[in-house]
């Protein structure tokens, strides 16, 4: 019989640790992206830092969110196919979890009162809608994840608002560059969804999650899977014919991923897809630096 995991062992899990690259990737990017339209001139390393800390904890706190709302929701059973959640698997309790996800939110509202000292008060509305949002995906009357609306979630928080507001702090404008580099990290963090709503589209069924997957077919999820690749390849293309910057189809390095994740999405069925949220999580952080290193070269 296995020993029961420490607690500092158990709230680790509960973080997903795996899933910290979507909050990496498009401060990453956001700020790449705005150090290459101002040439480094008026640039604010400190509220850098604050935005990524502030989507760190943001995504730890969703994390937390959908651990406790989905097993009470009756989503996480016996019968689960991913990654262990720490609620429904009694390692921590409803309550700790909570507690957790308040703290999390607490820790992001502090970075963001030194953003909002920096930037004004956009960032206000984008830290109250972020965290709201985080919330609202798995709790509340309407959860976005059991509605359809996940995917379109993922997109603009993960690329438009992410990308553009670490921008924004960084410079006190948004470049039209960090907007069209948001597109592909949005995509991929899309994609990291989607392959969490195949795996589970049975079990999603049974739970009430009607996800875009259950709406519409699996072969709708594996469609969805391919175009967000296809956009996310696509933009460094169209950067650097305009820009006549030939650094900026580095990300196209990660088209071999692209290829063969997408064929195993297409041909795998529940927890053999669980390595490729993985390795598609992986694909987005290394696309994005791949991107960065076009940024700073180019």
């Amino acid at each position: 019989m296995d020993p029961a995991p420490s607690l500092p062992r158990v709230w680790l899990l509960a973080t997903r640790p795996a899933t910290l690259t979507a909050a990496l990737s498009p401060v990453m990017v956001g700020a790449a992206a705005a150090w290459r339209a101002s040439g480094g001139l008026g640039y604010r390393w400190g509220a850098v830092v604050a935005a990524l800390l502030g989507a760190m904890f943001i995504q730890v706190g969703t994390n937390l969110a959908n651990d406790v709302f989905d097993f009470e929701k009756g989503a996480d059973t016996a019968e689960r196919l991913g990654p262990t959640r720490v609620t429904q698997a009694g390692l921590l309790s409803p309550s700790q979890v909570r507690a957790g996800m308040v703290a999390s939110f607490a820790l992001a509202t502090a970075a963001g009162v030194y953003l909002t000292a920096v930037a004004g008060w956009p960032i206000v509305a984008i830290g109250v809608a972020s965290i709201a949002s985080g919330v609202a995906y798995t709790g509340g009357p309407y959860p976005l994840g059991y509605n359809g609306l996940g995917d379109v979630f993922v997109f603009v928080f993960f690329g438009l608002v992410a990308v553009g507001g670490t921008a924004f702090v960084a410079l006190g404008h948004v470049p039209a560059l960090a907007l069209a580099l948001a597109v592909p990290v949005g995509a991929l963090a899309t994609a990291v969804l989607v392959v969490n709503n195949v795996r589970d589209h049975v079990t999603d069924v049974r739970a009430g999650k009607r996800t875009v997957v259950v709406r519409f077919g699996r072969r709708f999820g594996v469609a969805e899977y391919l175009a967000c690749w296809a956009a996310a390849l696509a933009v460094p293309v169209a950067l650097a014919a305009s820009r006549r910057s030939p650094w900026m189809v580095l990300p196209l390095l990660t088209l071999p991923m692209a290829v063969a994740l997408s064929r195993k999405v297409a041909t795998l069925e529940g927890r053999p897809l669980n390595p490729v949220l993985g390795a598609t999580a992986g694909a987005l952080l290394l696309h994005s630096l791949l991107t960065v290193a076009g940024l700073l070269q180019g």
